[in-house]
């Protein structure tokens, strides 16, 4: 039996999708600190890589409106062609976020959320690795990774460790989700083995599980 590629079930899960996955107008909604917060540590201006960007909202459209020249990267043709009419101002790519080239140090900030889940584990520190040489001496990581509970409002976090599946009739479409993550040690130690400095770390609690938030930079330089 051939075993299907699971990022080609990502691919269909979102294209499946279509308009559904955010509405054109939705807000930031729970975004919207963590954009405001890359703004006040880059300056308008400033290039940004939005991996696995979606249909453009809110990440490029929220910064594209602030000044950044930002680029968006997605394996989805579907939600691609509604980013760039959504965001026109922004550069949009399609293309596997492990497999698209960008010369190094060419961004000053890279958004990766939700996007590192939708790689096949051995794949997630060889994009971080990346990532890193993306990045400016002193530029930001806005990364996310995703850690299956319990969780508590006052902590601490303990992770069940890696888990990889799917899901059937995810966000109510035709298609299969595919997961696969560790948990929240493990991409600390990626991160910092692709030779960033984590500054910050906050879980997101969603359900009875969650998402770990992590901020990195490179070395000043």
């Amino acid at each position: 039996m051939t075993v299907e590629d699971p990022k080609e079930l990502v691919r269909r899960g979102y294209d499946s999708l279509g308009d559904r996955y955010r509405a054109d107008d939705v807000a930031d909604g729970s975004y919207a600190p963590w954009l405001a917060a890359l703004r006040a540590r880059t300056p308008p201006g400033d290039a940004v890589l939005d991996l696995g960007c979606g249909c453009g909202i809110p990440v490029a459209r929220s910064l594209a409106q602030a000044g950044y020249r930002v680029t968006g990267v997605d394996v989805s043709w579907v939600e691609l062609r509604r980013a760039r009419r959504l965001v026109p101002t922004a550069r949009f790519l399609h293309a596997d976020a492990t497999r698209v080239a960008f010369p190094a140090e060419a961004f000053d900030a890279v958004v990766c959320l939700y996007v590192l889940v939708h790689l096949p584990l051995q794949e997630q520190p060889v994009l971080l690795r990346r990532i890193a040489g993306w990045l400016r001496p002193g530029g930001w990581l806005l990364g996310s990774g995703t850690a299956q509970g319990p969780w508590t409002a006052q902590g601490p976090w303990t992770a069940q460790g890696p888990w990889t599946g799917t899901e059937d009739g995810w966000l109510g479409g035709p298609a299969p989700m595919w997961w696969s993550h560790a948990d929240a040690v493990t991409y600390r130690a990626w991160i910092q083995a692709a030779g960033l400095r984590v500054t910050e770390q906050e879980i997101i609690p969603e359900e009875k599980g969650g998402h770990v938030l992590f901020w990195a930079r490179p070395p000043p330089g």
